[in-house]
């Protein structure tokens, strides 16, 4: 009888480490950024301007944000890979959740379907129906494989949102990376910075273009780029950095 007790004991007290690891390995991963606290939602700055465009960042999930063009980044699909939390975000936090509800799973069918299969850099343009989401039209842009993940792709990224924005004529944009989101720990500034980088190594292209009067388009007033509450104010630094670099 003693010993049925003891290893009662012991399996009870293993239970409870394995519970105490996971609540520990979840509040680390969601906690803000080291030195950074939690920004309301709703809040908004402009970082700076380049090129006549405000770089605006704004607490906001791409669902709810309003703008011309939603910009939402998505890797390639795996079984349930942004509602397994975590490594993503819970589903109160989570940008890709509240879309793909919002949108009426259309999301996750698209993905799971292979019809948008979500390699990187490519690109499939929505017209929702007029208040579905904030944005007018939503276009998601493929990051490829999660696991060979690296920061550098986000350049090329920022790129492809440039791009496709001034191709399809709208005034402003607004940018979601999203990888908070499907669960990838990534180097927030850097990612922010690097997205900005691209966007205007985009832009500066087309004006070059546009000099040799090969090139025409609509002006773009403002590039937002969207953050959670617990990563606005390192984004924030990484998007200034971005910035004075590209103007300097």
């Amino acid at each position: 009888m003693l010993k049925v007790m003891k290893n009662s004991n012991l399996k009870l007290n293993n239970v409870r480490q394995c519970v105490a690891l996971v609540l520990l390995s979840v509040t680390l991963f969601f906690s803000p950024a080291k030195g950074y606290g939690q920004t309301a939602v709703g809040t908004s700055k402009v970082w700076g301007t380049v090129d006549g465009i405000a770089v605006e960042g704004v607490v906001q999930g791409p669902s709810a944000q309003v703008s011309d063009l939603q910009i939402a980044c998505v890797f390639e699909y795996t079984e349930g890979d942004i509602f397994n939390s975590p490594p993503a975000l819970p589903a109160a936090l989570n940008g890709l959740v509240h879309l793909d509800h919002d949108i009426k799973g259309l999301l996750t069918e698209l993905r799971k379907s292979g019809r948008f299969q979500g390699h990187a850099y490519e690109t499939i343009l929505i017209s929702p129906p007029k208040g579905t989401i904030g944005g007018k039209k939503l276009l998601l842009i493929g990051l490829g494989d999660r696991n060979g993940f690296k920061a550098d792709i986000m350049t090329a990224v920022g790129s492809v949102a440039m791009h496709e924005a001034l191709r399809l004529g709208v005034s402003d944009f607004a940018f979601a990376s999203d990888l908070k989101d499907a669960g990838i720990d990534s180097p927030t500034a850097l990612v922010a910075g690097n997205v900005v980088k691209g966007a205007f190594q985009a832009y500066r292209t087309q004006l070059w273009l546009k000099d040799k009067g090969m090139a025409s388009f609509r002006p773009i007033s403002k590039m937002i780029l969207l953050a959670g509450p617990a990563f606005f104010t390192v984004a924030g630094e990484g998007i200034s950095a971005a910035i004075q670099s590209i103007s300097n």
